[in-house]
């Protein structure tokens, strides 16, 4: 197994990280960080009225993210050494380009480089990549009710935030993984399958793994 102590497991809405995350924490024995989305009051706000509330919502996501992964990431915790994640902290930059108008990017921005450097960077970031069709059939299949007027202009904006975000940082670890053939929540061999690309250890840059040498 390699010796990363943090993992961030990202994608877009509907890529599965958080599933995959759970899992891969409870196999590993390691420290889990979810991201903590659900009593946000501005999330389902923002759906409906997204240029109202996309400015309040990026901050509010920013603060919670932050001090969730200052506390967590202080924590010494010597029965779980590993730490997997199912987002990192860049996340909140990605969103507000996308989500924000050019004024309000050009404040968030200097908040988020106020925090972003004191918090440690993913030892191994895993992209799952998922085309945009399938992001809509998982996110109608798990029914959160202020997801279901996502488009998939709106996905395919996010996916070209993150996929510009891994090729402007070629001094971290990427694996991008393209999952649109395997169901690694009801499929034990497909879960397995990603557990041992997770288990080997990569060079500084990008690693994709292919439907092609997926089990390679």
């Amino acid at each position: 197994m390699n010796n990363y102590r943090y993992i961030a497991i990202e994608g877009n809405i509907g890529a599965g990280k958080t599933s995959l995350s759970k899992r891969i924490a409870n196999d590993w024995s390691a420290r889990l960080i979810l991201e903590e989305f659900a009593d946000n009051p501005f999330l389902p706000k923002f759906y409906e009225h997204p240029d109202r509330y996309a400015f309040p919502l990026e901050l509010s996501f920013l603060s919670e993210r932050f001090s969730q992964l200052k506390k967590e990431m202080q924590l010494n915790d010597l029965f779980s050494p590993k730490v997997i994640g199912d987002y990192m902290i860049n996340k909140c930059q990605l969103f507000a380009k996308n989500n924000l108008q050019a004024d309000e990017y050009e404040l968030f921005i200097k908040v988020f480089q106020m925090v972003e450097p004191s918090l440690p960077k993913p030892d191994l970031l895993v992209y799952l990549y998922l085309p945009v069709d399938k992001l809509l059939a998982n996110i109608k299949k798990r029914g959160r009710e202020y997801e279901q007027k996502i488009t998939g202009e709106y996905l395919e904006g996010i996916q070209q935030q993150y996929l510009t975000f891994i090729r402007q940082h070629p001094d971290m670890r990427v694996v991008v993984i393209e999952t649109e053939t395997l169901d690694f929540v009801q499929n034990d061999a497909d879960y397995r399958s990603i557990q041992s690309i997770l288990e080997r250890s990569y060079p500084k840059g990008i690693t994709r793994i292919t439907r092609e040498n997926i089990s390679s």
